[in-house]
């Protein structure tokens, strides 16, 4: 069974990690979001593509949920003696790989081929994929300080400001990566990943062509909204700023148009009535391996009778 999981921050990671460990290498490809990478001491930093590749590298921080485990902060430690920016944690190993990553760039290699540098060298088999190789950046509309970059938005005032708008600078002229399309069309069925719809998931969908293509694909999403909370990050809050209740049903309105199937979690068993589609109820909590591993089975065991 072919896979394309969309993905972006830990809740993508977990579950893709999940269906790595139950598919075949070939079976699984995941499209991430790069609408949160930035420019930052002059090199490229792609959060949600480092945070999937460190997953399934098996060299995640699972403690914090990003960057590397094991990871020093002697590089950080010693600009801010020099009062340097020391506002976007890199710990030293994850140094190593923007200073690698942004090299190859400006030597005219694409994002999608340093990726799969990367990948050959982490010993990662799975298929990784940017949502594009064009720059695209997510611009956060707040209410107190106007346009504010994604990173200042969320690691600079946590999160704090309340959303009027998301503006995704660049991704009108943007095209799928290399290899999108093919998986796409290549696939059995898609998951959105119990992900960020607003930052994680929507800039995806928003590459033009690639909703149409899933579109005509068996979808589900797994809500990352669980009794009206999100397990981390600010979904719920952007919800309700929007003047929206917070709630799997809000998720599964957010997605409608071109979902066949929903999951939502065993927390949430009362809502089923309220999505007017096939509902897989189940624990879609990750704390664990075993969790991650047991979702992605029920999931794919789900998909099969769609």
């Amino acid at each position: 069974m072919k896979i394309v999981l969309l993905a972006g921050g830990v809740g993508g990671a977990k579950l893709a990690e999940g269906l790595a460990r139950v598919l075949l290498p070939k079976e699984l490809t995941i499209i991430v979001n790069t609408g949160d990478d930035f420019f930052h001491y002059g090199l490229k930093i792609s959060p949600d593509l480092d945070t999937i590749t460190y997953t399934l590298a098996r060299l995640a921080n699972k403690k914090k949920g990003w960057g590397r485990s094991g990871d020093t902060f002697n590089m950080l430690n010693t600009l801010n003696e020099l009062g340097g920016e020391t506002w976007f944690m890199l710990g030293d190993k994850d140094l190593a790989l923007h200073l690698e990553r942004t090299k190859l760039l400006k030597q005219g290699l694409t994002l999608t081929q340093v990726t799969k540098k990367f990948l050959y060298l982490l010993r990662i088999n799975q298929s990784i994929l940017p949502m594009s190789d064009n720059f695209i950046q997510t611009m956060v509309n707040t209410l107190e300080y106007g346009n504010l970059t994604f990173q200042e938005y969320f690691v600079v005032k946590h999160f704090s400001p309340q959303v009027r708008d998301f503006i995704f600078t660049g991704i009108d002229s943007a095209t799928p990566a290399p290899g999108v399309f093919e998986a796409i069309h290549d696939a059995d069925g898609i998951i959105i990943s119990p992900s960020n719809p607003w930052v994680s998931i929507d800039p995806i969908l928003m590459v033009p062509g690639i909703l149409s293509a899933i579109t005509k694909k068996k979808s589900v999403a797994i809500s990352p909204i669980i009794s009206g909370s999100a397990m981390r990050g600010p979904a719920a809050k952007i919800f309700s700023e929007f003047g929206i209740t917070p709630s799997a049903v809000a998720v599964y309105h957010h997605y409608h148009h071109f979902l066949t199937g929903f999951i939502l979690d065993l927390i949430d068993k009362n809502l089923v009535n309220e999505i007017p589609i096939p509902v897989l109820v189940t624990k879609t909590i990750m704390n664990s391996l075993q969790d991650r591993v047991k979702l992605a089975e029920n999931v794919l065991d789900f998909m099969k009778y769609l």
